[in-house]
C-alpha cells in the first residue's frame, strides 16, 4: 500500500461514522502482515505535514505493532513477523523520530523505544549509546531532553536486573558525569523544561541504584556531586509562577515530580545502601555505609528537617509523596545511634506538628468520604496504598521511634493524653473531633507496646470508657469509624467489667447498623478479633444472620477481601450455628461472587485502559472473588457431618464453577478447584451433578488449566477414590483420566513438580480401579520409564521416588503382566536396582505399605514365571520386605504424632500477671505516665546503641542456617538422602490404608511355603537366625492383627 492510502486509513479510525472507523480498522489490522508498513508508519509520524490526530492514531498502531511482533516467539505466525531489514531501519531511526515528535505523540514513542531496547540491547543494539552521546552533545536543549529519554530507557532495562549488569557499569562510567553537570546546570532554572530534564535525570540514578550500587558511585568522587544535586533539588524554592492552585494537579507538575526523585534518590542510597543497621554483617556495603552514615547523612536529615520546618510554618506546600518520603527516611534515622542523635532533639517537636497533623481527619479526607465512601475505605485498608501513604509513614516512623527511643514513647502518650483532655474538657462549640481523632489514631498505632506494658495495659480498660466508648454514638461518622478501630487494635485487651465487653459489643452491632458505610466496614473488621472473647462470642450467635447479611450486603458494595476473611472466620467458628441458614448463606455468597466476577469480565473485555486506577480496580475485584470462594469452601468443609445440607450447597455452587471454568477466569482457578475439592471430598461420594463438572474440568485442562495440574489433583483424587464405580465401568472417564496423566507427563511447559502429581494421578487409578484398567497398564509403565530409564531425567528425589512408586502399583495391581512387560523393555533390571537402592528413602507410612504389597505381590508369582535378574536375586525380595517392616513402626508413630499436633491444638493462655495499683482520680494515661519507672524498660535501645533491623538480622540467619545445613565435605547423595526425605501426607487416604501389611505378609509367605516349597526354600535359603526370628515376630503380629480384627466385625 502506498503511504497516502495509508494515511487515509489512519485518518479514517477517527471518523465519527462507525462503519468507516471500523473498515479501516480491519484493513489496518491486515496491514501487520506487509512489510514496509510500519516505517510508512514512521514517516507518518515523522512528518510536520501530517495532521497532529493522524500522527497520533499512526503512532499508537506502531506501538502496538511493536509490543505485539518485536519479540518473536515460536507461536508468532511468519508473515506477523518483521523483517530484520524493517528492525535496524525502526532503531536506526527511533531516536531522529522522537526528537521530531510532538510532546503527545512522543509519549507512544518512548514506549517503543522501551520495547525495542528490553529485547535487543546490548547484542542486537550496539550502535545505541553512540547515538544517545550524540544527542547529549548537542548545544540544543530540545535534542539533550531526547538524549536524556534515550539514556533512561536503556538504563530502565537495567532497573531490576541483578546479574549480567557490566554494560550498565560502563553506561555508569561514561554518562553519569556528563549528566551530573546537564543537571547542575539546570538547577538553578525555573522553567518547566529544565523540570522536565532534571526530573529523568534523577530517574536515570535510581533505576541503577535499585537493586545495586556500583563502586563508582560508592565513590566520593561520584557521590558528593550527585548527593549535592539532589539535596539542591529538595531544598529549591519552586517558582510560583504558572503553577497550579490544585494540590493533585501540583503534585504532577514537573517541577514537584523532579523533587519527589530527588528525594526517592536520597532515600534509596540511605536506606538500601547507607544505613549500617539495615545490613548484614557479610554486606559489601558495610564500608560504604560507615562513610555514608557519617559524612552523608547528617547533611541529608538537616536538609529534610528543613523542609518540615518550612511546612510547619506554612511557608512551603510538601506533596503527599514527599511527605511520605520524609517519613520514611526518619524512620530509618531512628534506628542508627550517630543519626537518632541529630533527630532526638526534634522528636517531640517532630511528633506534635510532623507526625500529629497527618494523624488528624483531614479536610481531604472528609472530601473522598463524602464523594466516594467506596474509594475512601480502600484508601484506608488497602495494603499496597500504604507504601506512599503520608499518614502511614507518619505512623510507622512513630511506631519505630516509640518502641525503640523511651523519651519519644512518652512524648507521644503525653501528646495524645493532652489532645483527648482537652477535647473532654473544652465546651461543645470549642471540641475539635479532627484532634481527637489523630489522638486516638496516635494512641491505637502503639497498641502492641502499650500492651505490652503492664502499668499501661492495666489503665486501658477506663481510657476506652472515658474516651472511646461515648464516640459510638457521635455526631461525626469517622469518630464512630474511629470508635470501631480502636476496638479492633485492643482486641487483646481483656475487660474486668463484663459491662464494658457489653458496651464494646453493642456499640459495634450499632455501627454495622450505620448509614456511613465506612463505619459499618470499621465494625464488620473490628468483630472478628473480638470472637476470641468468650462473652462476645455468645452474645453474637442471636445475631448471626444478620451480622452474615450485613457482610454479604458490604461485600455486594465494596470489593474488599479483608470483608471476606471476616465472613470465612464466622463460617469457621459458628459452623453449626449457620448451619439452618447455610444454603440461603451460601446462595448468596454465590450471587455475589458471580456478580464480581462479572464486573471483571467487563473490565477485562475493555482491555485499553491500562491505567493505574483500572488495574487496581481489576486486583480488588480478583481479590474480593477469591475471598467469596474461600468463604464458601469453608462453608461447605464445616458442614462436612449434614450430608443433607452438602446436597443443598453443591448444588448451589454449581453455577460457581461453571461460570469461572468456563470463562477461563485463571486467577480463580484456584479457589474454584478448591471448592471441587471440598464437595467431592465431604460428600465422600460423587453426585450427577459433579460428574458434569468433572467433563468441564477436563475440558478446562486441555484448553487452559494446564498449568494448574498441582490445584486440581485433590479433585481429580476425589473423583477417582469416590467415584470409582464409575471410573471403573465407564471408558470415556478413564480415557480422560489417563489423558491429563500422559499430557502432564509429556507437556515441555511443565516441570519434576507437576510430573509428580501426574504419577499420583497414576497411583490413584491403578489403586481405586484394579482389575479395570488393564488396557492403561503398559502405557503408564511407558510414561514413567521415560524417566527412570535414564539417570539425568529426574533430578528430584520426591520424583523419583513417585515414578518407582508407579510401578510398585503397577505390580500389585498385576504383578505376572507388570513382570512381563518390564522383561519385554529391557526396564526390569534398571528397575530393581533404584527401587531397591533408593528403599531407605520411603519414609512415609504410605511408601513402605506399598513396598511391602509390592513386594508380597512378587512373591506370589511363580518362581518360573519371574523374570532372570529376579531369580537370580531371590532372597533379596524377601530383604527388601524386612527392611520395609523395620522402618514401618517408625514411620506410622511419626505419622501418629502429626495427627496429633494438627487435631489438638494449643489453647495455652498467657499467663496471669498482677495489674498495679492505680490512684483514684486519674486518668488512664496520667496514671500510666506518673508511674513510667514501673515500665518494662528492657524494650527501649539506649541512645547511644543503634536498633538492628529485625528483618535483616533473619535474613542473616537463614543465611547462616543456609551456609551450615549443606556442607561441602557431604557428596550429592548423602545431601539428597539427608534434606531430601519426603514429609507425612496425613490427610492422603488410599485402598491400602484398609490393608494389614503384615496379614497380607503372613498369607503370602505362609502360602509359598505350603503351595511352592522350592520357591520358599530359594526365597529363605540366606536368612540368619536373627531374620528368622523376626519373620516369626512378625507373623505372631499378624496373627494378633487378624484376631483383633474379627473381634471386632463381631462385636460391630
Amino acid at each position: 500500500m502506498d503511504i497516502q492510502a495509508l494515511y487515509h486509513l489512519f485518518q479514517a479510525t477517527l471518523q465519527p461514522d462507525t462503519n468507516v472507523r471500523i473498515a479501516a480498522e480491519l484493513k489496518l489490522k491486515e496491514l501487520e502482515s506487509s512489510q514496509g508498513t510500519l516505517l510508512q508508519s514512521m514517516q507518518i509520524i515523522g512528518s510536520d505535514e501530517s495532521e497532529l490526530h493522524v500522527r497520533q492514531a499512526a503512532s499508537i498502531y506502531f506501538k502496538n505493532a511493536i509490543r505485539r511482533y518485536w519479540f518473536e516467539m515460536e507461536t508468532t505466525p511468519a508473515h506477523l513477523k518483521i523483517s530484520d531489514g524493517d528492525k535496524d531501519a525502526i532503531k536506526s531511526n527511533i531516536l531522529q523520530l522522537i526528537a521530531a515528535a510532538p510532546a503527545v505523540v512522543r509519549t507512544q514513542l518512548v514506549t517503543v523505544l522501551g520495547v525495542i531496547l528490553s529485547n535487543d540491547f546490548p547484542t542486537k543494539f550496539p550502535g545505541y549509546l553512540a547515538q544517545v552521546q550524540t544527542l547529549l552533545q548537542s548545544q540544543d536543549p530540545k535534542i539533550v531532553f531526547v538524549g536524556l529519554l534515550g539514556l533512561k530507557e536503556v538504563l530502565r532495562v537495567y532497573k531490576f536486573k541483578i546479574e549480567d549488569r557490566e554494560p550498565l557499569d560502563e553506561i555508569i562510567a561514561n554518562f553519569f558525569p556528563a549528566i551530573q553537570q546537564i543537571g547542575a546546570g539546570l538547577i538553578t532554572a525555573n522553567n518547566v523544561e529544565a523540570a522536565e530534564m532534571l526530573k529523568i535525570i534523577f530517574k536515570c540514578y535510581h533505576y541503577t541504584i535499585q537493586v545495586d550500587l556500583s563502586s563508582r558511585q560508592m565513590d566520593s568522587a561520584s557521590l558528593i556531586p550527585w548527593g549535592t544535586l539532589f539535596i539542591q533539588m529538595v531544598e529549591k524554592t519552586i517558582p510560583a509562577e504558572g503553577l497550579p492552585t490544585d494540590p493533585e494537579e501540583l503534585e504532577k507538575h514537573p517541577w514537584w515530580k523532579a523533587k519527589r526523585w530527588a528525594f526517592q534518590c536520597l532515600n534509596r542510597l540511605y536506606t538500601r545502601y547507607g544505613n549500617p543497621t539495615a545490613l548484614t554483617s557479610n554486606s559489601k556495603f558495610k564500608a560504604f555505609a560507615k562513610a555514608f552514615t557519617a559524612n552523608f547523612a547528617p547533611n541529608i536529615l538537616t536538609s529534610y528537617l528543613k523542609q518540615v520546618e518550612l511546612w510547619v510554618a506554612k511557608q512551603s506546600w510538601l506533596s503527599p509523596r514527599v511527605l511520605c518520603l520524609i517519613g520514611n527516611f526518619f524512620e530509618e534515622s531512628v534506628k542508627d545511634k550517630s543519626i537518632w542523635a541529630i533527630i532526638k532533639p526534634h522528636s517531640e517537636t517532630l511528633i506534635s506538628h510532623f507526625v500529629f497533623p497527618q494523624l488528624c481527619f483531614t479536610a481531604d479526607n472528609e472530601a473522598l468520604w463524602v464523594d466516594d465512601p467506596v474509594e475512601y475505605v480502600h484508601s484506608r485498608i488497602d495494603m499496597l496504598e500504604d507504601f506512599t501513604s503520608p499518614s502511614t509513614a507518619a505512623v510507622n516512623f512513630l511506631t519505630i521511634m516509640a518502641r525503640y527511643r523511651r523519651n519519644a514513647f512518652m512524648q507521644a502518650l503525653n501528646l495524645a493524653n493532652s489532645a483527648l483532655q482537652k477535647y473532654n474538657e473544652s465546651p461543645a462549640e470549642a471540641k475539635n473531633p479532627r484532634e481527637k481523632d489523630g489522638a486516638l489514631v496516635m494512641v491505637g498505632s502503639l497498641s502492641s507496646l502499650i500492651l505490652r506494658k503492664k502499668s499501661l495495659s492495666s489503665m486501658m480498660e477506663p481510657f476506652f470508657v472515658n474516651h472511646v466508648f461515648p464516640e459510638f454514638k457521635s455526631q461525626h461518622p469517622f469518630l464512630r469509624a474511629r470508635a470501631c478501630e480502636m476496638i479492633n487494635q485492643f482486641s487483646d485487651l481483656d475487660f474486668e467489667d463484663p459491662n464494658n465487653i457489653a458496651i464494646a459489643f453493642a456499640g459495634l452491632m450499632d455501627c454495622l447498623r450505620d448509614p456511613e458505610l465506612p463505619v459499618k466496614v470499621t465494625a464488620a473488621l473490628a468483630l472478628r478479633p473480638m470472637i476470641r472473647h468468650e462473652a462476645i462470642l455468645e452474645a453474637m450467635k442471636p445475631h448471626l444472620q444478620f451480622i452474615m447479611h450485613e457482610l454479604l450486603a458490604m461485600t455486594n458494595q465494596i470489593d474488599v477481601d479483608t470483608l471476606s476473611e471476616v465472613m470465612e472466620e464466622f463460617v469457621e467458628v459458628f459452623a453449626q450455628d449457620l448451619a439452618p441458614f447455610a444454603v440461603q448463606l451460601c446462595e448468596q455468597l454465590r450471587d455475589t461472587y458471580l456478580r464480581i466476577c462479572e464486573d471483571m469480565i467487563k473490565h477485562t473485555d475493555a482491555e485499553d485502559d491500562l491505567s493505574d486506577s483500572a488495574i487496581d480496580e481489576a486486583s480488588d475485584k480478583t481479590m474480593a472473588a477469591m475471598g467469596v470462594l474461600k468463604t464458601m469452601g469453608t462453608l461447605i468443609l464445616s458442614l462436612e457431618s449434614t450430608p443433607e445440607v452438602l446436597n443443598q450447597l453443591e448444588l448451589a455452587l454449581m453455577p460457581v464453577v461453571t461460570f469461572t471454568l468456563q470463562n477461563a477466569l485463571l486467577d480463580l482457578f484456584d479457589g474454584v478447584f478448591e471448592i471441587i475439592d471440598s464437595c467431592t471430598f465431604s460428600g465422600k461420594t460423587i453426585s450427577p451433578n459433579m460428574w458434569g463438572v468433572f467433563e468441564l474440568i477436563y475440558k478446562t485442562f486441555k484448553e487452559s488449566a494446564l498449568d494448574f495440574m498441582e490445584e486440581m489433583f485433590p479433585s481429580l483424587d476425589n473423583y477417582v477414590s469416590y467415584g470409582k464405580d464409575v471410573v471403573s465401568q465407564n471408558e470415556n472417564v478413564q480415557a480422560m483420566i489417563y489423558d491429563i496423566i500422559e499430557t502432564v507427563m509429556k507437556s515441555d511447559r511443565l516441570g519434576e513438580n507437576d510430573r509428580v502429581t501426574g504419577c499420583k494421578l497414576a497411583e490413584s487409578l491403578l489403586l481405586n480401579c484394579r482389575g479395570s484398567v488393564d488396557k492403561y497398564l503398559p502405557p503408564i509403565l511407558g510414561l514413567v520409564f521415560e524417566y527412570l530409564a535414564v539417570d539425568e531425567r529426574i533430578k528430584t528425589a520426591e520424583f523419583r521416588i513417585q515414578a518407582v512408586e508407579v510401578v510398585m502399583n503397577c505390580l500389585y495391581y498385576n504383578p505376572g503382566a507388570t513382570l512381563r512387560l518390564l522383561e519385554e523393555n529391557g526396564w526390569t533390571q534398571r528397575f530393581l536396582s533404584v527401587w531397591f537402592a533408593n528403599l531407605d528413602k520411603f519414609t512415609r507410612v504410605h511408601d513402605k505399605k506399598l513396598s511391602i504389597v509390592a513386594l508380597c505381590s512378587i512373591l506370589s508369582v511363580p518362581v518360573e514365571q519371574l523374570p532372570a535378574a529376579l531369580q537370580s536375586g531371590w532372597p533379596q525380595v524377601l530383604n527388601g520386605i524386612l527392611r520395609n517392616f523395620e522402618g514401618l513402626p517408625m514411620a506410622q508413630a511419626k505419622r501418629k504424632e502429626m495427627e496429633r499436633m494438627y487435631n489438638i491444638g494449643s489453647d495455652d493462655e498467657d499467663e496471669d500477671v498482677d495489674d498495679d495499683n492505680v490512684s483514684e482520680g486519674q486518668s488512664a494515661l496520667e496514671s500510666a505516665l506518673a508511674g513510667d519507672g514501673e515500665l518494662v524498660e528492657e524494650e527501649w535501645v539506649d541512645d547511644e546503641e543503634d536498633v538492628f533491623d529485625e528483618g535483616n538480622e533473619y535474613l542473616e540467619f537463614l543465611a547462616q542456617q543456609a551456609s551450615k545445613s549443606r556442607p561441602s565435605d557431604k557428596d550429592d547423595d548423602e545431601i539428597e538422602s539427608e534434606y531430601d526425605e519426603l514429609e507425612e501426607e496425613i490427610y492422603f487416604e488410599s485402598p491400602l490404608d484398609s490393608v494389614d501389611p503384615y496379614v497380607l505378609f503372613r498369607e503370602v509367605f505362609t502360602g509359598l511355603k505350603q503351595h511352592h516349597p522350592a520357591s520358599y526354600n530359594e526365597l529363605t535359603k540366606e536368612t540368619s537366625p536373627e531374620q528368622q526370628e523376626y519373620i516369626m515376630n512378625l507373623i505372631a503380629t499378624a496373627e494378633a492383627n487378624a484376631t483383633k480384627a474379627a473381634a471386632e466385625a463381631a462385636s460391630a
